[in-house]
């Protein structure tokens, strides 16, 4: 039978890997994080101090590395075989992997990669672009918003969480950049797909979330299927 590919697009904060994660468990489906493909090659180019307008060095790095997220290890994310999942979510690497994002030959890079882990299982995938671009055809595309300040609080709770120093302010100010750049960007903008469902989990709990979503997927796919 053929997989079944679940998508979940938003902005920065907005709870996507939150309530992917949960979405997935909730129905047995595989999660997988796009943006941590992108934050891994941003950890590979901040390594040999690259910035966003080394275009041909990090060309030549795409060449020289390999990016993966091993079925069984649902937490890891493989660059040149070292797990770097706790290394990848820090406001620089954030800042890099939105940059590197708009660059053609960086979303090329990972795309084939992407659509092969959606080919042989159920997969609830989450990212800016995945029901646009990557999964166009995907029977259940989500757009998952909030309000800047409360995504903004998430974040820099998490931040507090892991250690990482920062404030409130810069986090906002941080994030409602990668809004602008993502939404802005001539190649795969953040959008929600024409058929997308819009959530606004502003006010919403991860639980009320999810069981939102997995009322919209039950119907969806059981229109599929008569």
């Amino acid at each position: 039978m053929k997989s079944i590919v679940i998508t979940i697009d938003g902005p920065a904060g907005a709870g996507k890997t939150t309530i992917g994660k949960a979405l997935s468990d909730r129905l047995g489906y595989r999660y997988v994080d796009t943006g941590a493909l992108y934050r891994a090659i941003a950890l590979a180019a901040e390594r040999k101090n690259l910035t966003k307008t080394d275009d041909d060095a990090i060309q030549m790095l795409l060449s020289q590395i390999t990016v993966d997220l091993p079925h069984d290890r649902p937490d890891a994310v493989l660059l040149n075989g070292e797990d770097v999942f706790s290394l990848i979510r820090t406001p620089s690497i954030s800042k890099l992997a939105s940059d590197l994002s708009a660059k053609p030959f960086v979303r090329s890079f990972l795309l084939s990669l992407q659509r092969h882990l959606g080919e042989t299982q159920n997969v609830v995938f989450e990212g800016r672009d995945t029901g646009t671009v990557i999964f166009p055809n995907s029977p259940v595309k989500f757009f998952l918003f909030a309000t800047l300040s409360a995504r903004a609080k998430r974040r820099y709770l998490e931040f507090l969480k892991k250690g990482v120093e920062v404030t409130l302010e810069d986090v906002e100010k941080d994030i409602s950049l990668r809004d602008q750049n993502d939404s802005t960007r001539s190649l795969a903008p953040l959008k929600p797909a024409p058929d997308a469902i819009l959530i606004d989990s502003t006010d919403l709990s991860i639980n009320q979330v999810v069981d939102k979503m997995v009322f919209q997927v039950e119907q969806k796919l059981s229109s599929f299927s008569r």
